[in-house]
């Protein structure tokens, strides 16, 4: 893997058609300027990258994997089980199952191999980033500050639209 100094969040994906859901993901991580970067693995038709990927990820600086996967989706499992980042899995819509198959995959790690799940879909891919955000707000304040900015003006957000209902 190439050295990629000042990325702090991967987001992975199992397929390239993951990609309209995990877009919801980058477009928050860039509304708040946090440097990332897409990688395509999968953890059944490339398992060796997915090795590779993982024994280098922490190396390079990485703070948090995002990983969307749809249908079997134990890519997210996969790379928890060979990091010890924070892995975020985003179950995807890929089969007649509508992501329930992924989420069910995403979810049921055995205990020692935690990965934190979230809903199905762009919501998900969105809550991902959020709660990436979260995590690396922990420990940088001009971080922090943005996310309150960002909870302030969704609340603000919901006032002005029952304001609205009034009229």
């Amino acid at each position: 893997m190439q050295e990629n100094r000042g990325v702090l969040v991967s987001v992975v994906m199992g397929s390239d058609s993951d990609l309209p859901v995990m877009e919801e993901a980058v477009k928050v991580l860039e509304s708040f300027s946090i440097p990332h970067e897409l990688f395509l693995t999968s953890a059944h038709r490339t398992p060796e990258r997915t090795t590779e990927y993982c024994s280098g990820a922490r190396k390079r600086g990485l703070k948090v994997i995002i990983v969307g996967a749809g249908a079997a989706a134990h890519l997210a499992g996969v790379i928890a089980s060979q990091t010890t980042l924070p892995v975020i899995g985003v179950p995807i819509d890929a089969t007649s199952l509508r992501g329930l198959d992924a989420l069910l995959a995403t979810v049921q790690m055995p205990g020692g191999i935690p990965v934190a799940t979230m809903a199905i879909g762009k919501a998900g891919a969105k809550n991902a980033a959020l709660f990436t955000i979260r995590i690396l707000a922990v420990e940088n304040a001009d971080l922090l500050k943005k996310l309150q900015a960002y909870v302030r003006k969704m609340a603000q957000e919901v006032e002005r639209k029952h304001e609205n209902l009034k009229r």
